[in-house]
């Protein structure tokens, strides 16, 4: 059956129109291609009008590609976010680029001169795009000599926004750029373009604009920059690093001796005089211009992040929409905290260095330091054979000194939150930000050691264990499964005698700790530790995780410490209370996170009181007896194997305060037994802070932990009970000397690292008193009723505890 037309019962006229098509054969004949070789002239003309025709389409399709002029002006009148602590201090603003924006009146004339003269002479005549420059640069480019025709308009808009208009040297991309230049120089005066063209243009070594440009390498402000120094700094723009005057003088000096020529030939300057500037040398007093970091940089480094997030997702930017970021930082805090880190951290190089400098310390035969070597940059760019550059390098004494100061450099990380809400009140990374920038509040993650134990415990008191229980105090062995054995130790021989798990936290002891954990599970330690803070860290399930095996974060352990001062209940850390536009319009208010009770009342309290035995008598009695502080706080010291971690966290009812002390690398540490425990290298600067907060009476001395009192007649009935039930059926405690039977745990990969044991405190003797301030040794061992003072400066000298006053007044 064969289809026609007529069977479709179309209109007349386009059934006509349709066999007239049919007829007309569809593949190109000879006669039509010869037609195509050969175009008419009205062919052409078609052709020629089209050209422009389509270009003029392809920029309005452009058009909403380019910034749009709300953009430019933000971009113009940037203002960068302002960070403000909790009493109103300016912390940080948030630049996008490091500079000082200054009036076109307070630049130099030369420069405006030198500028127009070498970079764009028409730039009062044209609009934006200068033809005629275009048209050469173009001429120049085909026929091989590549020249750039931009106006400094143009290089303006490319300046303001790299990303939306490049730098691929493509068709789309220059006339995103005129496209964008336009915008500009219908918005602007051309004074204007010209003072943001110059606060924008970037010179190198962090320096963005004229003013930081003038600050760099002339120490002096862009007003006062001369006619040499103007062509010197304009010259640069050809080329920044090519061009840079510090690394490449004789370059920049025949670039600033081009840019003089163009003043000449601009009439801008007289040929005289040209010919005496042109000899001269370049006078460079070059300073880098560093940016300020504000008193609290890591805390701000760590908002940046927060903000950025806030800002794209509410349609708002940090450089230029003037923000007023208002965060929960105290300053006088935060001031006695950098000063805490700051004064312990040259006590610990102190340490360091003597320790290094003994026999087999920072010495070439030493595996260790070659080890380091090896692993540095400079061993991996060497072009001998492993051996010889190791050998080169250890007799480098130049390398070595900068890699000793690197490694040996002991760091800290500090933080103090408010239970209560979970506000921040004091963040320091690190003991200097701009030697290291690592924060070791919230990026570094470190064995927690003892100060982990605390988690063992209170998953004790949720099965029915009371502080008052005893335990033996004996050796323990730890089947793993595969046959390994783990005998966690303390510093001393264990007693055999019974002992309470109060007692037993309160001087850190390893081996009841472990058996306690085993006879809870390990699983119910991992799962209080996840609610009452340590939220973001793995934690390996073997036994060792006791003993704080599993590396995590400060910020993480203060937040846990924070829920037990807060009566169980968790506050996830807050650092902004509210957010503001520049005209004081609230923007966004942020209050402290709904409370999640993730730990009995009665329990926590019951927990804090045992932590208080640490401070009272155990390991941290540093806090009462040499930093004089009398309220109430509870608290634990932690120290990892080999000394390579110190920690310690207080709990006051309004403050919970945390430090780490310890090295970048966790293979160094102090070499010394005595200073690389946490009572010796992290409390002093919690015990330092915490008491000049208590003086100040930004805490208050009198405020207590209060047990929950019970709300119903039967919450102390049940209590009783349970109490009674479990005197009836707990098992007996193991007969001193044997060995316990406990339940082996998975196998891990390997058998899990014991932290370095923490030494039960022994009465204290004597006291060693620094000559250079007449104070006893940080965390030297001082009975409450021995008197400190008047102290002798002088020579080292000891006296017995108990000596009476006197003694205390002559060496």
């Amino acid at each position: 059956m064969r289809f026609s037309v007529n069977d479709l019962k179309l209109p007349a006229r386009v059934a006509a129109a349709w066999q007239h098509a049919q007829a007309r054969p569809w593949f190109p004949t000879r006669a039509r291609l010869a037609a195509l070789r050969r175009p008419t002239r009205r062919q052409w003309l078609w052709g020629l009008a089209a050209l422009p025709a389509l270009g003029l389409l392809y920029v309005l399709v452009l058009i909403p590609f380019t910034p749009g002029i709300r953009d430019i002006r933000k971009a113009r009148l940037e203002q960068p976010a302002q960070i403000l602590s909790q009493d109103g201090k300016e912390l940080a603003v948030f630049k996008r680029s490091n500079r000082d924006w200054v009036a076109l009146e307070q630049i130099a004339p030369a420069v405006v001169k030198a500028l127009i003269a070498t970079e764009d002479h028409r730039f009062y005549q044209h609009h934006g795009l200068d033809w005629r420059r275009t048209a050469s640069s173009l001429v120049y480019t085909l026929s091989g000599d590549r020249q750039g025709g931009s106006t400094i308009t143009q290089q303006l808009a490319r300046n303001l926004y790299p990303e939306e208009i490049g730098r691929a040297p493509t068709l789309t991309r220059k006339l995103k750029e005129a496209i964008t230049a336009f915008k500009i120089e219908a918005l602007y005066s051309k004074d204007e373009i010209l003072e943001t063209y110059l606060n924008t243009v970037p010179f190198l070594y962090n320096a963005y604009g004229i003013e930081m440009a003038a600050r760099t390498y002339f120490d002096k402000p862009a007003k006062q920059l001369n006619v040499i120094e103007s062509a010197t700094l304009v010259g640069m723009l050809k080329g920044t690093s090519y061009y840079n005057p510090v690394l490449n003088p004789e370059r920049s000096v025949a670039r600033r001796n081009t840019v003089l020529s163009q003043m000449v030939k601009r009439d801008e300057l007289d040929a005289a005089t040209f010919e005496q500037l042109k000899k001269r040398p370049l006078r460079i007093d070059f300073e880098r211009q560093e940016e300020p970091t504000g008193p609290a940089p890591h805390f701000t480094q760590q908002l940046r992040k927060w903000l950025i997030a806030w800002a794209d997702s509410n349609g708002y930017n940090i450089h230029t929409d003037g923000l007023v970021v208002h965060t929960t930082l105290d300053m006088r805090l935060q001031a006695w905290a950098t000063q805490a880190v700051a004064r312990q951290g040259r006590t610990l190089q102190g340490v360091a260095n003597a320790g290094w400098n003994q026999r087999g310390g920072w010495s070439a035969d030493n595996p260790l330091v070659q080890m380091l070597v090896r692993e540095s940059a400079e061993f991996r760019k060497s072009k001998l054979g492993p051996d010889e550059a190791l050998q080169a390098l250890l007799k480098d004494q130049a390398f070595m000194r900068r890699l000793r100061a690197d490694k040996l450099r002991p760091e800290a990380g500090f933080l103090a939150v408010d239970p209560a809400t979970g506000a921040v009140r004091a963040w320091v990374g690190s003991r200097d930000f701009s030697l290291d920038g690592f924060d070791h509040v919230q990026q570094a993650r470190r064995q927690p050691g003892s100060t982990f134990k605390p988690f063992v415990y209170g998953a004790a008191l949720q099965q029915g264990l009371r502080a008052q229980d005893q335990r033996p105090d004996q050796a323990v062995e730890i089947t793993l499964a595969g046959g390994e054995v783990w005998r966690p130790a303390d510093a001393g021989p264990p007693s055999g005698r019974d002992m309470t798990l109060a007692d037993a936290l309160a001087y850190s002891k390893n081996t009841i700790t472990a058996e306690l954990m085993q006879e809870v599970g390990v699983g119910r330690v991992v799962q209080l530790a996840r609610a009452l803070g340590v939220r973001q860290s793995p934690l390996e399930p073997v036994p060792a995780l006791a003993l704080g095996s599993s590396p995590v974060t400060l910020k993480e352990m203060v937040s846990a410490y924070g829920t037990l001062a807060n009566g169980g209940s968790y506050h996830e850390p807050m650092w902004v209370t509210r957010i503001e536009n520049r005209d004081g319009e609230v923007l966004a208010e942020f209050a402290p996170t709904k409370a999640e009770q993730v730990f009995d009342a009665r329990l926590s309290y019951a927990l804090v009181d045992m932590l208080r035995g640490v401070v009272d008598k155990g390991t941290a009695r540093a806090i009462r007896q040499q930093y004089g502080i009398r309220a109430d706080v509870a608290g634990k010291t932690g120290t990892t194997q080999n000394n390579a971690d110190g920690w310690f966290i207080l709990m006051h009812p309004e403050l919970v305060v945390g430090a780490w002390a310890g090295f970048n690398d966790s293979r160094i540490n102090l070499r010394n037994e005595q200073w690389g425990q946490g009572a010796r290298s992290a409390l002093p600067i919690v015990g330092d802070f915490t008491a000049r907060a208590l003086r100040a009476r930004v805490i208050d001395a009198k405020a207590k932990f209060t047990e929950p009192v019970e709300n119903h007649w039967w919450s102390g009935l049940g209590a009783a009970l349970q109490s009674r039930w479990n005197d009836w059926w707990a098992p007996a405690p193991p007969i001193p000397g044997d060995t316990p039977k406990l339940r082996p745990q998975p196998r891990p990969d390997a058998a899990p690292a014991q932290p370095e044991p923490e030494p039960a405190p022994e009465p204290p003797q004597r006291i060693t008193v620094v000559p250079a301030t007449g104070l006893p040794m940080p965390g030297e061992a001082i009975e409450e009723s021995t008197p400190l003072l008047p102290l002798t400066r002088g020579s080292l000298y000891s006296v017995p505890a108990d000596a009476p006053a006197e003694a205390w007044t002559a060496p």
